[in-house]
């Protein structure tokens, strides 16, 4: 099998390829990542120094390929399906890079913010951060709340990439600041992301490890 992913399950940003894989039933190999376990810590380091998931390995192609996005554009160009993730349409293309760059840096980084600062140790914690972090989650709520009125997924009536960001970014930012019921367009979007079965494949492969997720309410 050429491709190989290095990911973990929990990793907000290992979703967004394992959507991407699912969503085309493109063959893979999955390799587990465990940072802590020395072994496989350093067999990771070696495909990827920086020591960030996911990464990909392209045997055929003798390529390896980091960052998600870069991944889900690298399937899209040599790997594709039948769910173009990637419109061919230049325009609708710079807004689906766009949304996807709306969710990764506007909703993954304010959520791993808080849940990092979760796990620091009581006197290293950043309150003043956090409370940033959920100020910035709940604006981003607000833009996606006037733009998902009127949409089915993140650009329009087609799923992509863009929604493969929005699924992982909406699941765990939902539970460090929950929607409530001020965002009813944002729960609905969130719902049917949920719904869609390469998402619910990707949650239900993670649900083992949910208890280490240190905002996880069952």
């Amino acid at each position: 099998m050429s491709l190989t992913l290095h990911f973990h399950p929990l990793a907000s940003f290992c979703w967004k390829p394992l959507i991407a894989f699912y969503e085309n039933g493109t063959p893979f190999r999955p390799v587990i990542v465990d940072l802590g376990d020395e072994q496989s810590r350093a067999a990771f380091l070696k495909v990827s120094p920086t020591g960030k998931m996911p990464a990909l390995r392209d045997d055929a192609r003798d390529r390896t390929v980091l960052e998600s996005t870069i991944v889900i554009e690298y399937l899209a160009a040599y790997y594709p399906g039948p769910v173009e993730l990637v419109p061919a349409d230049i325009d609708l293309a710079i807004k689906v890079r766009q949304a996807d760059r709306f969710y990764d840096f506007y909703m993954q980084e304010p959520m791993q913010k808080i849940v990092g600062d979760r796990l620091r140790p009581k006197d290293k914690t950043d309150p003043f951060g956090v409370e940033q972090a959920r100020a910035q989650l709940r604006n981003s709520y607000a833009i996606i709340e006037q733009e998902m009125r009127a949409r089915t997924w993140a650009v329009g009536e087609t799923f992509t990439m863009a929604d493969c960001a929005a699924s992982p970014a909406l699941f765990y930012a939902n539970k460090v600041e929950p929607f409530g019921d001020e965002f009813p367009a944002v729960r609905r979007y969130h719902d049917r992301l949920l719904e869609r079965p390469s998402f619910a494949r990707v949650i239900e492969e993670a649900g083992p490890y949910f208890k280490f997720f240190p905002y996880n309410n069952g």
